[in-house]
């Protein structure tokens, strides 16, 4: 069997199909979640080549759609790739961390173990003094990489653990004082740009 009879035999059209409009779909939303993440983080260059290959991948599907009007399971394929592809899209986006957040901690316990274990690793803090509903209250600030939300939520919670705190995505930081971390993805600003070396 040549690609050609294997492309009109009813496997192609009720299997592999359906499956190609699925994992395509997949893909192409995926990327779409990405582009929208680029946008937000202004990286404007990653954010052009995300909806080019998403709308080139949107198209392709679309037009294997229109020549099979007549089988619902291309029809079920396209919504549900639609489905897995916001889930995977997450997971990417929340797997390359990309971006910086604020971090809000609000204490009524005497504050210094902790602060002194960020301090050791890296992180640069503020430290105010505040009154809270009930009595007085220290109010930390810290500006971080997304990557690092982990490993300060896990030192808050040894140091204090019934702390309150929040965690807010910033758009924009003029300067932060953070650990050294190799050059990576969060790093970028264009794919075109040239990588400067050094801290």
């Amino acid at each position: 069997m040549n690609l050609l009879d294997f492309m009109n035999s009813n496997i192609y059209a009720w299997v592999v199909l359906p499956l190609l409009i699925f994992f395509a779909r997949i893909c192409d939303v995926s990327l779409d979640t990405l582009r929208i993440l680029f946008i937000n983080r202004n990286l404007r260059y990653w954010a052009a080549i995300c909806g080019f290959f998403g709308v080139m991948i949107w198209l392709l599907v679309i037009r294997q759609i229109f020549q099979q009007l007549n089988n619902p399971l291309c029809f079920i394929a396209y919504p549900a790739g639609f489905a897995a592809g916001n889930v995977v899209g997450l997971m990417i986006e929340n797997r390359i961390s990309l971006g910086k957040v604020i971090v809000r901690i609000i204490t009524h316990l005497e504050s210094e173990e902790l602060v002194s274990a960020l301090r050791s690793n890296g992180y640069g803090l503020t430290v105010l003094e505040a009154k809270g509903a009930t009595g007085p209250v220290k109010v930390i600030f810290t500006v971080m990489e997304r990557s690092d939300i982990p490993r300060v939520v896990e030192t808050i919670k040894k140091y204090n653990p019934n702390t309150f705190y929040s965690v807010e995505d910033i758009r924009y930081v003029s300067e932060a004082v953070t650990p050294y971390r190799t050059p990576g993805v969060s790093r970028l600003r264009h794919p075109f740009a040239s990588r400067r070396l050094g801290h």
